[in-house]
């Protein structure tokens, strides 16, 4: 699994994070998409890496700054992610 953080600027409010996880998932194949206006960044979780170009494109398409992006291996948070 490969996590993927896009930094967004632009996004406002509760609306902004949902525009964006839709536009994410309605591109690629995703098990999860969550879009945080406070930290300026959507965080995705893929079985296979994202192709940056076309993040690139689908950001803007959204109206949103695309600020970076970086991938790295996804490892599970919280308490069952300990065993």
């Amino acid at each position: 699994m490969i996590e993927t953080t896009i930094g967004i600027d632009g996004m406002m409010c509760d609306m902004c994070e949902a525009h964006i996880n839709d536009a994410i998932r309605r591109n690629f194949t995703v098990k999860s998409a969550k879009a945080n206006r406070h930290k300026k960044c959507c965080v995705v979780v893929s079985e296979q890496p994202l192709d940056e170009n076309k993040i690139r494109e689908v950001i803007a398409a959204t109206g949103y700054n695309l600020l970076s992006i970086s991938s790295g291996p996804y490892q599970k948070k919280g308490l069952f992610g300990l065993f």
